[in-house]
């Protein structure tokens, strides 16, 4: 039996786009600043032509964007990706950050979580007329309040 071999399947912009979740400005974008490397052209056509490769790395690009990670952050480490093991250090630094920042983020987000529920619980004290509790949330709200504008001001 003769094996065929089939040339690797190729993706479009639009077709890179919609399988990545990022917009097809976004990706022209990221390689204009060495997010990614340079995308192949079609030769007749001259559009980008995305491979398989290409889609892995705009994939765990799209996951780092999605952490909040900068821009400058994520050309660094795809810059030291391709360095390997040389670079490791410098990688776990760059996640180690965005590890942190994320974690104040999940901070400020309990706070406010924290705030919302204690105005739905003032407002049910309110509704079933007990002054007693929704002046204790008010306060406790009001203190909470306080602690949001520092914790944003960081």
């Amino acid at each position: 039996m003769n094996a065929r071999t089939f040339p690797p399947h190729t993706y479009s912009i639009n077709e890179a786009a919609a399988l990545t979740g990022l917009p097809a400005s976004t990706l022209r974008y990221y390689e204009s600043i060495g997010v990614i490397a340079p995308v192949s052209r079609g030769e007749s056509s001259k559009h980008r032509v995305y491979t398989e490769d290409d889609l892995d790395q705009l994939i765990w690009v799209a996951c780092l964007a999605a952490t909040g990670m900068s821009v400058s952050d994520m050309r660094q480490y795809v810059a030291n990706g391709q360095l390997g093991s040389s670079a490791a250090s410098e990688q776990i630094e760059l996640l180690t950050v965005q590890q942190e920042r994320l974690a104040v983020e999940a901070d400020q987000i309990a706070l406010r979580r924290r705030f919302v529920q204690l105005k739905i619980d003032y407002w049910q004290a309110v509704e079933v007329g007990d002054s007693a509790r929704a002046e204790l949330l008010s306060t406790e709200a009001r203190t909470l309040a306080d602690e949001l504008k520092r914790v944003k001001k960081r």
